[in-house]
């Protein structure tokens, strides 16, 4: 049993670091995202527009197959088509190097592109709730459009959408899950090789606890976060 939650807790810590990884990448690209979904530019625009659908339109694990697997195959292809052209061995293999990341290294971009999306639309949503009077009145006192944003109007967003970023963050704790099907062994591939190993679902349930654990955690800080926040009220 305490070897069984040696191996669970190694997993978790794998979990716990994409968890981590993907809220501190993909929250700020997330409006930065967000800029360009709601900017004039219709280019820009239609091009966010269409990262976002892809994003949100097919799902998390085929997204993690794609970013791990179509480097190596788009090396490999540049090798056959440019290789008559291109001899120098300096530039194949600086080329090798930047497409063939390692598989935890493909999880945590596609998590986070994923995430970034969802979290676009949310702090989109939260921007546009704001009133306008809000921007003509910080205009008249003088503000510039980065303080009335910073100042002003960000504050009021967090605090309109933390329920629903609440709601996502607890649904990435389950889909780090969905890490092992390109080998990573985070907690679920943890759980299921001890499983097959011991002929027992026990692993699988002690997996199960220690998600639910870490979505308790979760909870708990977004609750305390967003009493700390009722003030904007």
């Amino acid at each position: 049993m305490f070897q069984l939650l040696g191996i669970m807790l190694k997993g978790a810590g794998i979990s716990l670091e994409i968890f981590f990884l993907t809220l501190i990448f993909s929250l700020p690209l997330a409006l930065i995202v967000t800029f360009g979904r709601i900017s004039h530019n219709r280019a820009i625009g239609g091009l966010v527009k269409f990262y976002i659908l892809i994003m949100r339109g097919t799902p998390l694990i085929l997204q993690i197959i794609f970013i791990y697997f179509a480097p190596k195959h788009l090396y490999a292809f540049l090798d056959r088509t440019l290789s008559p052209l291109i001899t120098s061995p300096g530039f194949w293999s600086g080329l090798r190097f930047i497409l063939s990341y390692n598989r935890f290294v493909a999880v945590v971009i596609a998590f986070v592109l994923n995430y970034a999306a969802y979290f676009a639309e949310i702090y989109r949503g939260g921007i546009e709730s704001i009133p306008g009077g809000q921007y003509e009145a910080a205009k008249v006192l003088g503000f510039t459009g980065s303080q009335t944003f910073g100042r002003i109007i960000l504050p009021q967003v967090i605090k309109r959408i933390l329920p629903a970023a609440g709601n996502e963050i607890i649904t990435l704790v389950k889909d780090t899950a969905l890490a092992q099907v390109i080998g990573v062994a985070e907690l679920f591939h943890a759980a299921q090789t001890a499983s097959a190993r011991e002929f027992s679902t026990t692993p699988i349930f002690l997996a199960g606890l220690f998600y639910l654990v870490m979505n308790w955690a979760v909870t708990v800080t977004l609750s305390r976060c967003e009493k700390k926040l009722s003030y904007y009220q």
